[in-house]
């Protein structure tokens, strides 16, 4: 699909594969596709048995994974397939997958570190969402520097025992297992004390307290390990490679983002919808700022692609997927206080399904990506990225050191 030359022609296989999922979706999706939404559910809870059931249904017709191998329930296929279905899922305003942490990050972690007991343990569970899985990888002062992580996994008889605390941790009043960077070597440098583990949340000593949002859904929680044992099977990786693991995590984490530019793809066509309603091209404060947000749109379909023609040809998405992180959280605020504005005083009530004023769709879009500059990395982290590993940039120093000791700071970190 894109290759070397950005060539964009899908191939006939890859139009296959869409036409034949988009016919399942027709098919099988419990609301209108493309129009209707989901139903309103009375709590967090009925949300996700809904979700797990929808997730199930997909992974029972293949459509759940499609690059895992096929001994774990996926289809062997490569980044544009997992592309397209990406793609016709958001199309289709099907909701978010509720195990995405398994599938989009644990999975593949396991696949790339995990050995064939590990693999054959959890994998299988992970694509018809029988198991949910979480991230422990955040902590209070550990976010943005992950490296610097306080939880602690002291060794005993048969494996460690685990204290410390997490925090912004998805699903995780819902989830079976936790993936968790801990600090099993505190004498040794910070990127290399570190070890991966697989938590169970249902163990002893797991505290889970859900965190409330801006939108009024408790979707984060703090986590609090007091004491939970890990036994030595459930080790990701060497002892001490933990930094080297979660660095495959987090790849996959960022790069390609098909789900938000075909949401943003239609945010922006039900945007210049209502524009055109209220008259606001031919305001000269409004109308400026709509074709702005139509060319960043656009722009953010290019970054994908250009991603994706990496991962095509066998290439991780490397720090140039921070480029794309920042781009589209920053895009994204944008875009939504543009549609505020447009909607002028009705802002407050939002949209409805159909882009109209009133239904508090606008609204909840607009809180929610407020975060946007925050999640899955901060933006002044990826900033660094981008200049040191990027352009080449000096490195910023250490607290405590000077501009004329990088090569200290290097060591000390590193």
């Amino acid at each position: 699909m894109l290759l070397e030359g950005m060539d964009l022609t899908a191939t006939p296989d890859q139009e296959h594969l869409r036409r034949q999922f988009r016919g399942w979706l027709q098919s099988n999706l419990p609301w209108e596709y493309g129009v209707g939404l989901p139903p309103r559910f009375e709590d967090l809870v009925e949300e996700v048995a809904f979700l797990r059931r929808w997730q199930a249904a997909l992974a029972g017709a293949g459509w759940v994974g499609v690059t895992w191998p096929a001994a774990y329930g996926g289809r062997d296929l490569g980044p544009a397939e997992q592309f397209v279905v990406s793609e016709e899922l958001a199309r289709a305003r099907a909701p978010e997958l509720v195990g995405r942490i398994g599938i989009n990050l644990a999975g593949p972690t396991l696949l790339a570190h995990g050995t064939d007991a590990q693999k054959a343990r959890w994998l299988p569970a992970i694509l018809p969402a029988t198991e949910l899985w979480c991230q422990l990888f955040s902590e209070p002062d550990a976010g943005s520097d992950l490296a610097a992580v306080r939880t602690t996994a002291r060794t005993v008889p048969g494996g460690w025992v685990l204290d410390g605390r997490k925090v912004w941790t998805s699903y995780a009043q819902f989830a079976d297992w936790g993936i968790c960077l801990a600090r099993s070597d505190p004498d040794a440098p910070k990127h290399r004390g570190l070890s991966f583990f697989v938590v169970d949340m249902h163990a002893p000593g797991v505290e889970v307290r859900p965190l409330v949002q801006l939108t009024g859904e408790a979707e984060f929680n703090e986590v609090l390990l007091d004491g939970v044992r890990v036994p030595e099977d459930q080790l990701v990786g060497a002892l001490g490679a933990g930094w080297t693991v979660a660095g495959s995590t987090l790849s996959n984490e960022r790069g390609v983002n098909p789900r938000q530019l075909v949401i943003h793809l239609q945010h922006l066509e039900e945007l210049l919808r209502t524009a055109a309603g209220l008259g606001a091209f031919d305001d000269d404060r409004l109308g400026p700022r709509l074709a702005q947000a139509y060319v960043e749109v656009r722009l953010f379909q290019l970054h994908n692609w250009r991603s994706l023609s990496r991962l095509e040809r066998g290439l991780e998405p490397g720090p140039e997927g921070s480029i794309l992180k920042l781009y589209w959280s920053e895009m994204s605020q944008r875009l939504h206080q543009l549609a505020l504005d447009v909607l002028g005083p009705a802002a407050p009530l939002g949209r409805d399904a159909a882009g109209n004023p009133g239904g508090g769709e606008w609204q909840r879009a607009w809180l929610y990506y407020l975060a946007a500059s925050i999640f899955g990395g901060t933006n002044e982290i990826q900033r660094n990225v981008i200049s040191e590993r990027v352009l080449g940039l000096p490195r910023e120093p250490s607290a405590g050191t000077t501009v004329a000791e990088p090569k200290e700071v290097a060591r000390a970190d590193r």
